[in-house]
Order: C-alpha cells, then structure tokens, then sequence
C-alpha cells in the first residue's frame, strides 16, 4: 500500500464501487491479508493489480532473445 501512496494512486478517495461476490472469496481474502474491512480490501486488491510488474509478460516475451554463449556463473 505504502508503494500505492507514493504512486498517487490512494489520493482523492470519491470513487465508488459495488458488485457481488462470493462471501467465502471475501473472508478467505481478508483471513490471508489481515484486512479487517470490505473497503481497504476491495483498495488493496486495486492497487495489487495497479502495481503489477508483468515480470511474466516480459520474460515471455524475451524468450529466444539470449545468446547461447552468454555465461550465467552455473
């Protein structure tokens, strides 16, 4: 959250959200994380995906893109 904050993505809270979801996916979430409220889970879950690296995407997409000489110490 603290990465969220210094990205500007927690200012001016006026949005509003609502949807249905299942209550056992709710309380399984906020058990793992320790989150106590729909709103600062619903707000952790946003800035999860908001800050994703992509790490997969970009090793992906680097396959074949290493030359077979390259020495990587093992």
């Amino acid at each position: 959250m603290q990465a969220a904050k210094q990205a500007g993505l927690l200012r001016g809270k006026g949005g509003r959200i609502g949807g249905r979801v299942s209550p056992v996916l709710i309380r399984q979430a906020k058990q793992q994380t320790g989150i106590e409220t729909d709103t600062d889970l619903i707000e952790f879950a946003l800035a999860t995906v908001a800050l994703e690296d992509n790490f997969a995407r970009a090793f992906k997409a680097s396959r074949g893109k290493v030359v077979p000489e390259l020495k990587l110490g093992f």
